[in-house]
């Protein structure tokens, strides 16, 4: 009984692990597209409150983890449910959650390297929509997953404020 106990834990241990990995990946490989082009955010006319170009990797980075968190959360409460409807439920969240996470990831370049500001900022209005809807769905599945979501549409209401502004400046 010990053995299957150690083979569960290693099994929630390698899905926690790629649940954060899956994100994180995801947006360091985008960055290897994109570095050098990033590097203009620096050049763009900018509205008030622009951070510093140095905390946008360390702030999707910690948003990439919570994503990362908050999703093994909704697969475990949609795994372990014996309900058909909390199932149906989760894998709709985890469908919603991958469907953003490549609107996510297809933003950067649309921004930085094609410079389509204003197609940009209407694909992140659309990504913003999608997490509004995953973190409606989250709320029905796991309260924590939830309000590991909180920040990221925080950050990408901000994110929305400054492509706007951006656009409108440049």
């Amino acid at each position: 009984m010990k053995k299957s106990t150690k083979l569960s834990t290693w099994g929630k241990i390698w899905r926690i692990a790629l649940s954060i990995l899956v994100p994180l990946g995801g947006g360091f490989i985008i960055s290897l597209f994109t570095r050098d082009t990033m590097m203009k955010f620096g050049d763009f006319n900018q509205p008030p409150l622009s951070p510093p170009a140095l905390l946008f990797p360390i702030a999707w980075t910690i948003l990439y983890v919570l994503m990362g968190i908050a999703s093994f959360l909704i697969w475990q409460k949609g795994h372990n449910s014996k309900s058909k409807s909390d199932k149906k439920l989760a894998k709709t969240a985890l469908i919603i959650y991958g469907i953003q996470l490549i609107f996510n990831f297809a933003w950067t370049p649309f921004f930085f390297t094609l410079d389509l500001f204003w197609f940009a900022f209407v694909w992140l209005l659309v990504m913003w929509a999608l997490i509004i809807v995953l973190m409606i769905l989250t709320h029905k599945i796991s309260k924590p997953a939830f309000w590991m979501l909180l920040p990221y549409i925080i950050w990408c209401t901000f994110a929305a404020y400054l492509n706007c502004g951006i656009a409108i400046l440049n």
